[in-house]
């Protein structure tokens, strides 16, 4: 039998919350073609003349606000979760920023002697942002291999039945769920980005999992960055707005988020409440990411077995 290896990809994070850590993540993140498509000439001067020097303080006072005793909470997850699968399978862990990077995954998996490589972003929406970012990253990595793996790569998930399962057991007693996406530049799903698609459909699936009226649910996108005219309806002004039509109660769920990090704890869970509740509101609860729950396990598993390298086998 050939021996099988997993990559779990996700964005990153930062090793430390301090200014210098973070600094060098936002460098590498912010350096991604896929992320910024301004030319170079243009771009860089800004991102170290203006972003970087002052960004990378205000970031590490945000990370300051979610970081655990163990570590960063998305690298934690990421550890727990390749701790759980690590259990049926050989699994390692890429970064597209910051570490383990997915070179080192790969690598490790390589030092292993797997045959064949299945590469699961844990992107459940796909974005050229994020899985295709991924998908630049392993091509580069494996050019160093002297023979190439047989490599499936699961390009998302957004529809997937366990993952709308898996969504709808976490929400319980919703009176209005904002389903929070982290947004992306119109322009981009001008360009043919099918994010907003894929997010909508997960969105859609979910309130109909949930028996969820038209008027009880949202979708909305959330972590706008610079100027550029992003995804709408934005998540931060729903929350200032929602009292003031009358909505006092909410629960937020992030479904493009498959761990929790600082865009779903300080920014939702903490800061999105702040500015809930200071707009008139009784009450916003935060619902997690799947995280390490058993239901997304499962669901891992199942989207790994069903995979066209085991389907050969």
């Amino acid at each position: 039998m050939p021996k099988i290896g997993i990559l779990l990809t996700n964005t990153g994070t930062p090793d430390a919350p301090t200014p210098s850590a973070v600094r060098r993540y936002l460098r590498e993140f912010l350096s991604d073609r896929r992320i910024v498509h301004l030319p170079r000439l243009v771009w860089l001067p800004i991102l170290y003349g203006l972003i970087l020097p002052f960004r990378s303080r205000r970031s590490a006072h945000l990370y300051q606000q979610i970081w655990t005793a163990e570590g960063s909470p998305m690298r934690v997850i990421m550890q727990k979760i390749q701790e759980k699968l690590g259990q049926k399978m050989e699994v390692e862990i890429g970064m597209n920023y910051g570490s383990p990077s997915i070179q080192q995954g790969l690598d490790r998996l390589r030092a292993k002697q797997v045959d064949q490589v299945i590469i699961l972003p844990l992107f459940p929406q796909y974005s050229n942002t994020t899985t295709a970012s991924t998908f630049d990253r392993v091509t580069h990595a494996l050019q160093q291999w002297p023979a190439l793996p047989a490599l499936h790569f699961i390009r998302d998930y957004a529809d997937h039945p366990s993952y709308i399962r898996a969504l709808a057991q976490s929400v319980h007693d919703t009176t209005h769920l904002l389903i929070s996406f982290h947004g992306i530049p119109e322009r981009f799903v001008q360009a043919g980005d099918p994010y907003r698609m894929r997010c909508e459909q997960t969105a859609a699936l979910l309130a109909e999992a949930l028996a969820l009226p038209k008027d009880k649910w949202t979708l909305c996108f959330q972590s706008q960055f610079g100027y550029d005219k992003w995804l709408q309806p934005s998540t931060q002004r729903l929350l200032a707005e929602l009292p003031k039509r009358g909505i006092k109660q909410v629960e937020v769920i992030c479904p493009g988020f498959s761990v929790d990090c600082l865009e779903t704890l300080e920014e939702i869970a903490l800061r999105g409440k702040k500015t809930f509740l200071q707009a008139g509101g009784e009450s916003l609860r935060y619902l997690p990411a799947l995280n390490d729950h058993p239901s997304h396990i499962d669901m891992l598993v199942q989207l790994i077995k069903n995979g066209e390298v085991f389907k050969e086998n």
